[in-house]
Order: C-alpha cells, then sequence, then structure tokens
C-alpha cells in the first residue's frame, strides 16, 4: 500500500476513534444516550472526511513540516 494513503487511512481511524470519544464523555456528563446507530454513522463519516482531508492536504502541508 502506498504510504500517503496508508497515513490518510490511519488519520481516519484516529478521526473516528475521537469521535466516539467526544459522544461517550457527553454520554457520561450529559446524561443522554444517542442510540447507536447514529453513533455508528456518526464515526464512519468523521473517519472518511478526516481521510480525505488528510490525503488532499498532505501535499501542500508535509513539505513545510520536513527539516531541510
Amino acid at each position: 500500500m502506498d504510504p500517503r494513503r496508508k497515513s490518510s487511512l490511519l488519520w481516519g481511524a484516529v478521526g473516528g476513534l475521537s469521535f466516539l470519544v467526544l459522544l461517550q464523555s457527553y454520554h457520561l456528563f450529559a446524561g443522554e444516550f444517542i442510540g447507536v446507530g447514529p453513533m455508528a454513522v456518526g464515526a464512519v463519516l468523521v473517519s472518511v472526511a478526516s481521510s480525505l482531508v488528510t490525503h488532499h492536504l498532505r501535499p501542500r502541508l508535509a513539505p513545510r513540516n520536513e527539516r531541510p
């Protein structure tokens, strides 16, 4: 697998899991349960969106981050 694609997919996984942690903290502090279906759909949407954004922005941001 291409390293750029692998990196984008991993960032998508990080985004989806972060979204689930946010929902869990909302459930713990607010006391309202959203439901499993909306949580799964939201996590998938956030994962796909973060994968696409990192895949498209990496060529622009990577040269600025690399050391000379």
